[in-house]
This record gives structure tokens, sequence and C-alpha cells, in this order.
């Protein structure tokens, strides 16, 4: 599900828009120094509680220096991944920094920033992995795991001879149960974000073994707003895009992934 940090603002301005293309003003104009970003706040590095419960990430180190260039306060809202739809068409959050695919599906109901960065879904299993698994191919019989409303979850459905082929497969609601189950032995194999998975193979390099085999089509991260909101992501791009040039978000970047996974603004 992927997935980041992470999650990855603005001056005083007009929120807009509601779910669809014409209704935006089914949500009326308010002006506020404060935007409310929806993120899953168990999605590391993305956005996640560190051991005192603060909220952390590379998205949220990227989030709240844009906000801090604004002038504006931001709250992050923890929201179920798997219900991002709805949170964002009823106006509960004003967009989404966390990781997020630009995919069609999302299009429906969120328009996006320029990609930020580069993302793809691998296979994680646990360090002895005695299924001796080294390809999507040694999956076939195999209990898989993923994440509830993730890219991932959304190709293994839209191929149905891959999900056949498992044994069975499971989803979680978020990246931190998956990781527990697949240490628990539910899984013998996790379908996630490759950021999610070299993350937490650094912070324990004794539990999890990374599969060098992408899994389905290369996807971007990008930041959501709720479609109609161009005032709103026009805003957010002007200072993302400052950002890049002068090296703030390869610096927290580099903070993060000890490497600039930026894509350059174009």
């Amino acid at each position: 599900m992927k997935k980041i940090i992470l999650p990855l603002m603005l001056v005083i301005f007009l929120l807009t828009g509601c779910g669809g293309e014409n209704n935006s003003d089914n949500i009326p104009d308010k002006e506020s120094g404060k935007i409310i970003i929806g993120v899953d706040d168990e999605f590391a590095p993305m956005g996640f509680r560190n051991e005192k419960g603060e909220l952390v990430g590379f998205d949220i180190d990227l989030a709240k220096e844009a906000a801090r260039r604004m002038g504006v306060e931001v709250e992050f809202k923890p929201i179920d991944w798997d219900n991002k739809e709805a949170e964002i068409t009823s106006g509960n959050i004003d967009m989404i920094w966390n990781g997020c695919d630009i995919m069609n599906e999302y299009k429906e109901y969120m328009i996006f920033s320029k990609p930020y960065m580069d993302n793809r879904q691998i296979i994680l299993v646990s360090k002895d992995n005695p299924q001796k698994i080294t390809s999507l191919g040694d999956l076939a019989d195999k209990k898989v795991g993923t994440q509830s409303g993730s890219n991932s979850e959304d190709y293994i459905n839209q191929n149905e001879s891959i999900k056949n082929s498992f044994a069975e497969f499971k989803t979680y609601r978020n990246i931190k149960e998956g990781f527990e189950a697949l240490k628990r032995g539910e899984f013998d194999a996790l379908i996630i974000d490759e950021i999610a998975g070299r993350y937490a193979m650094t912070i324990q390099p004794d539990t999890f073994k990374l599969i060098e085999e992408t899994v389905g089509p290369v996807t971007e991260f990008g930041i959501g707003f709720r479609k109609g909101n161009t005032k709103l992501r026009d805003k957010v791009q002007k200072v993302f895009d400052e950002m890049i040039k002068d090296g703030t978000a390869k610096k927290i970047s580099e903070q993060w992934f000890q490497a600039d996974l930026i894509k350059s603004s174009r």
C-alpha cells in the first residue's frame, strides 16, 4: 500500500470542493489558515507514530515544511486508507499527502500534484524464507497478504490468474499489521510498497528479506486533493516546486532514505 514518508500548507486560501467535477459548491468556501491532511499513521516511513507517540515521517516533514513556508497551520488526521474516498469527498480532510499512488481509480474523486516519487510493489518474506520464494511465480500455492485499498490489492484483484494461484490472499488494515502477521507466520509473503519494505528491513534487518522483483506496473506518488479544488492544489504545488529547486526536498529525502528519491519538478 504502499508506501513513503513520509506525507507528503498555504497562505490564507479558499478551500473548495466536494467529490465530482461540478459540485464543488456543496461545501461552502471558507477563509482559513489551517489545512487538514489525511494520513495512514502506521505507514512507515511516510507517516507513522514513533516510540513517543509523535507523528513523524518523510511526507510529514515535507508537509510541515510546506506549511511553514506558507504561514499556515497544518493538522494531520489519521484515516482508514480504505475509506479515503469518503474522507476527502465529504470534506473531512482537505488533502492526502501520504505515499498516495496516482491512479486512474483515484482520479475519479481526486486531483493530483505533479508526481514527486516513483513507487513499485515488491515481495517481502521472512528472513529465513522457509518457502524459498525468489519470484512472483513462487507465490503459487502460498499464503499472500497485502494492504486493503492499496495499489497491490488492485493489481492482484485485476489479475485473476495470479490471485487464483495463491493458496490464500488476505488483506490487512495497515502496513504495521502486515509486518506483524508476516513475523507470526500468518502469511508466506507480503506484496507491498518498496519504500515501506525497505524501511522495515532497515529497522528490523534480521526479520525480513526483500525479493528483487517488481510486481505490476511502477507507479508514482502524488499529493491528492478533492476534485475541483484546483486553487489548493496549485498553491501547494508552487511551494513544493520551490522546495525541490532550493534543495530542501532533497535534504529531507536524504534524512529518511540516505538518497535523493525526489523526482525533478516538471
